[in-house]
């Protein structure tokens, strides 16, 4: 956008938004509600992911499924969450932000109970991919409620470390809980989507009442853009949680085919979007229905001085080492040490309570101190946790290697979830602030199919050559291979979650240093080339 076309749209946003927050006169209860709401909404997302994963063992038996199956009971739900998060967020932009988070509670709600009564892995899955559409609603939708009801200030500050929280904390709460009705409650596994049924309802109730009402637009949709990426993620996630599972591994032609059919819808929309850009900010132009206002633009990701587009990548990379590290400590204490769910829940206890403080300590200091402080400490920890569990001696106590690993692991979630999000929403204009939040929500999505994909590769083949070299044929899960070859391959999937972690702290350290303070209560000048963040 030019110059003065964007000063123009700046200032009438920012004019908007003052006008706005003069007129809505709330209580601190109030506040405090929204804040619970959004939070909660996150916490479900994850609770969503990690109270399924602890069941696993326990589906399968129950309902007779294969090991290949028992992926997509994960991936599914991230494939339709990730993929469809940036179209969710426009159509949250443009019709009501409160109407898209009530619609996607009330999505939610419905299909964790249809889950509960799956009687079979097939329907059980589809389910799950239902349920995603929920989370593609209500999180970007909420980011965008947040970044509206509180202006640049302490108050937004702690509202986004609080909403930050929500990702780590309700991890681990699904973990926890989804441990415990899983081993003891009557209904095992089915009592988990229960769980998520009624905190999502209580959202939605808290929502309705809390949240202040829609400012909708009468900009069009980019249709044409959000068919574009959704298939274009859509097969490139599949692709990525397929690849090692399928009749020939990455040499399988379906593979093939799809991930060249993906990347090139994905270059197709990168296009459009910056055709659309371009066609927006020329005055000569009439709009049309066939040319709206993009729904990303592309000059999004230059903000700051590009820094934007570098607090996304760190954002993916952050998240392909966190969701790694749960993934493969979890199937370490249950398939290799043979431990109960409820067990393998009391090791994670330590991930909830760390994720609480750390969520504390955002709030006190993002306003104190540099963006790069929390980036790349936080990113650094997460990799020494990962590293922990690499040198892991499986004979030591849990004390040794397990529960520092534990407590270190969320400080790279809360950091830098916390105050990346405050940053994205100081550069956002106010009408892109739930897209711009679903685009960094997309990038820990990927990051999470990236992680687990890469990280599995590395695992299968580690796993499969030490096998090898003592003559044993292993399946594909590599449950049937020597413990020592289990081992190496556990090890390997962590230092390969480290490196990750390692690579986000160098760009932190590299390109964040002159980024100052996000968590101020100057309101920054809104400026393509250099906002002051």
């Amino acid at each position: 956008m030019s110059k003065e076309l964007e000063s123009s749209q700046a200032t009438q946003d920012l004019n908007l938004e003052k006008t706005q927050h003069h007129v809505v006169q709330r209580s601190h209860w109030r506040s405090v509600c929204i804040i619970a709401t959004c939070t909660a909404a996150m916490a479900v997302n994850t609770t969503n992911s990690s109270s399924i994963s602890i069941s696993l063992p326990t589906i399968e038996k129950d309902l007779n499924m294969k090991e290949e199956e028992l992926q997509w009971l994960v991936s599914a739900y991230s494939l339709s969450s990730g993929c469809l998060l940036l179209f969710f967020g426009r159509l949250a932009d443009i019709y009501g932000r409160k109407t898209a988070f009530m619609i996607g509670t009330i999505c939610q709600v419905a299909f964790s109970l249809g889950c509960s009564f799956a009687q079979n892995g097939t329907t059980l899955v589809v389910l799950r991919a239902f349920q995603g559409l929920g989370a593609a609603a209500t999180i970007p939708s909420a980011l965008g409620i947040l970044a509206h009801a509180f202006p640049p200030s302490r108050m937004r500050s702690i509202a986004f470390a609080t909403f930050a929280a929500g990702a780590p904390v309700g991890g681990a709460f699904g973990m926890i809980i989804g441990g415990v009705l899983t081993q003891l409650s009557s209904t095992h596994w089915r009592s988990t989507f229960y769980l998520v049924a009624a905190m999502s309802a209580l959202a939605g109730v808290s929502g309705m009442i809390s949240f202040d009402a829609d400012v909708t637009s009468i900009e069009a949709v980019d249709w044409i853009g959000a068919s574009l990426v959704t298939i274009g993620l859509v097969l490139i996630v599949f692709v990525l949680g397929q690849g090692e599972v399928a009749s020939q591994g990455w040499k399988t032609p379906y593979i093939i085919a799809l991930l060249i059919v993906g990347v090139f819808m994905v270059s197709l929309f990168l296009l459009w979007e910056r055709y659309l850009e371009q066609i927006s900010d020329d005055p000569s132009m009439t709009p049309s229905a066939w040319t709206p206002p993009p729904l990303m633009r592309l000059s999004l990701w230059t903000r700051a001085k590009g820094r934007m587009a570098i607090i996304l990548v760190i954002a993916f990379l952050n998240w392909s080492a966190f969701i790694s590290w749960s993934f493969w400590v979890q199937l370490y204490y249950q398939n290799y040490l043979l431990l109960t769910p409820i067990q393998t829940m009391i090791r994670f206890i330590p991930l909830f309570v760390v994720g609480c403080l750390c969520n504390v300590f955002v709030a006190m200091f993002v306003g104190k101190l540099p963006l790069v402080v929390f980036a790349v400490s936080g990113t650094l920890v997460t990799a020494l946790a990962a590293i922990l569990f690499a040198l892991i001696d499986p004979s030591a106590t849990y004390w040794a290697f397990g529960f520092p690993s534990t407590v270190l692991v969320v400080f790279g979630a809360d950091f830098v979830f916390s105050s990346g999000t405050i940053f994205i929403a100081k550069n956002a204009l106010p009408h892109e602030r739930s897209v711009a939040g679903a685009l960094f929500q997309t990038m820990t999505q990927v990051g999470t199919a990236v992680g687990l994909t890469v990280s599995t590769l590395v695992f299968n083949i580690v796993v499969k050559n030490e096998a090898a070299d003592v003559g044993v044929a292993v399946n594909s899960a590599g449950t049937n291979a020597p413990q020592s070859a289990q081992l190496k391959g556990y090890r390997s999937a962590q230092w390969t979650g480290a490196s990750f972690a390692l690579m986000a702290a160098l760009l932190a350290a590299l390109f964040l240093r002159g980024v100052g303070i996000v968590g101020d209560k100057k309101t920054i000048k809104h400026d393509d080339q250099s906002p002051k963040a």
